[in-house]
């Protein structure tokens, strides 16, 4: 028999859900036979423009064709009092929340010694800000419940590295240690918390450059891989299925799911009388330096072809 995922009945938040990654995640959720909270503000990538609640329309419709039910929210997850907002409406319109996938974001990607400050503020605002926001009004709820599952969508430019993205990098990064730390701290609630790191072709990958033959490869290889090639290990992470898995950090790419590891010391060395800088420089470095890591961008670790 088929494992049961315990989604029918249950209701999941997805930020972001107007399109690409986050409507492919929506859908599964529908799919999976859970109510669904389609949270989008519908503006441009870069969080500018006038909002518009005709993306998140269009997943709506879609769930419905599916025989789903969803509600929309069109706040925005930047600030503290509409991300409550959105659990509130989840609440009136459901009466429980058990899933929040935060996968809602935007880019400015600049050069780090050209970046403009207001363009880290409004990518970290929304994509670490944003989830730490939609996780903490959820917290409250998963804690009467006594359960509840956190996704959080972050991305190989933090994980591994990039050129130009500073800020959208930090912030990744940001909601790794965000994960781990409501793992920790809500695991006695039932609660669990999973970063996933999406590779797909979208809207947010449409501005990497292509500009010599080995771009254009990696950027044909990467239209391969479709958003909702990343929606069933997110649903999954949501489920029942995956009681136990805290904590954790996952990739999707087409058919690849990856189990990445987290930061641990890898080799150590010691003086009983101390170090001085000298003593570093001719003794402590020259014996680590063999394991230091490469600064590598995610396209130099991932450098095989999707399969």
């Amino acid at each position: 028999m088929p494992v049961d995922l315990g989604l029918t009945g249950k209701v999941a938040i997805v930020t972001g859900a107007g399109g690409s990654i986050g409507r492919g995640i929506a859908l599964e959720f529908a799919r999976a036979g859970a109510k669904v909270v389609i949270n989008d503000i519908g503006v441009s990538l870069g969080g500018t423009g006038e909002r518009s609640s005709a993306p998140a329309e269009e997943t709506k419709a879609m769930i419905e064709a599916l025989g789903g039910e969803a509600i929309i929210s069109t706040e925005s997850v930047s600030e503290w009092a509409a991300a409550k907002r959105t659990v509130e409406m989840a609440m009136d319109a459901f009466g429980r929340v058990d899933a929040v996938v935060n996968n809602a974001g935007i880019l400015r990607d600049t050069i780090f010694h050209k970046m403009d400050p207001a363009d880290w503020e409004a990518v970290v605002g929304v994509h670490l800000n944003g989830s730490f926001y939609m996780s903490r009004a959820a917290a409250e709820v998963f804690r009467a419940q006594g359960s509840g599952a956190f996704v959080h969508m972050t991305s190989t430019s933090g994980l591994i590295g990039n050129f130009g993205q500073a800020n959208y990098s930090a912030a990744k990064m940001g909601l790794v240690g965000l994960s781990k730390s409501i793992s920790l701290d809500m695991a006695r609630f039932g609660v669990r918390s999973n970063c996933v790191a999406p590779f797909a072709w979208s809207r947010m990958t449409d501005s990497i450059p292509a500009t010599t033959p080995e771009e254009e490869a990696r950027v044909a290889r990467m239209k391969r891989m479709t958003p909702e090639t990343n929606a069933p290990l997110v649903v999954y992470l949501a489920s029942a299925a995956a009681e136990g898995i805290t904590g954790q950090i996952f990739a999707v790419r087409l058919n690849e799911i990856f189990l990445f590891n987290q930061t641990r010391p890898v080799r150590s060395v010691h003086a009983s009388e101390g170090w001085t800088t000298v003593a570093i420089a001719e003794h402590a470095m020259p014996a680590l330096r063999p394991s230091l890591v490469a600064a590598q961008r995610s396209g130099d670790v991932f450098c095989w072809d999707p399969v």
